[in-house]
């Protein structure tokens, strides 16, 4: 297999300065609706990027679950290493692959746990076989076997029988507030497009364009 012969151009559209909007979330709603309703495959599915103790970074795919002036918010066990990561760094990266839209979006910032109220508001939303899986998986722990966790599954199947599944307490939340925001659109003959938002002290997003 030969990798340097895959290439293509990216001939979809360009981005330019006066089609900005002062707040970069504003771009952000519009592209994330854009690729909702474009049917890509998971177009909430974003890469965030953390960095432990150690200084060696890790990623992992998460949903977006949701957005607005305060933040872009995700979901996980607060045990997992992505949460042990963000207790020791709050500084986190997202990045928004919209391949099929020869799109992506770059945000960095801090993170910090959303409130219980919020966690449990949208724990109860999930369907109940993702509640029970929520309880029953050590998220990043070593298993011993697959048969460990199906019957890690089935007892606390049991154990809420029929009945409501309530919020774990090592479940819940974060909510990273964006510091900078980079919006990359492909261009022919490798000219792509790439603008910079960055936040500064007086609350206004400062943006310059990035040479591709």
């Amino acid at each position: 297999m030969n990798l340097e012969e895959f290439r293509r151009d990216y001939l979809q559209g360009g981005l330019r300065r006066d089609e900005l909007p002062e707040d970069p979330m504003q771009l952000f709603a519009s592209w994330q609706q854009q690729a909702i309703t474009s049917l890509i495959l998971d177009p909430t599915a974003v890469v965030l990027a953390t960095v432990g103790a150690d200084h060696r970074p890790s990623q992992r795919i998460v949903l977006l679950k949701s957005f607005d002036k305060r933040g872009l918010v995700f979901f996980t066990n607060y045990s997992s290493r992505k949460a042990r990561e963000i207790a020791i760094n709050q500084q986190v990266s997202l990045l928004f692959p919209w391949h099929a839209l020869e799109r992506q979006v770059k945000i960095c910032g801090h993170a910090g746990k959303v409130s219980l109220l919020e966690s449990a508001k949208y724990f109860a939303t999930r369907p109940r076989e993702s509640q029970l899986a929520a309880w029953a998986s050590p998220q990043s722990a070593p298993l011993t076997s697959r048969k460990f966790l199906m019957s890690q599954l089935e007892s606390i199947r049991h154990k809420f029988n029929n009945g409501e599944v309530p919020l774990p307490d090592f479940w819940g939340g974060f909510r990273v507030v964006p510091q900078e925001i980079e919006f990359w659109q492909g261009g022919g003959n490798r000219l792509h497009d790439r603008f910079h938002y960055d936040l500064q002290a007086d609350g206004h997003w400062q943006i310059s364009r990035l040479a591709p």
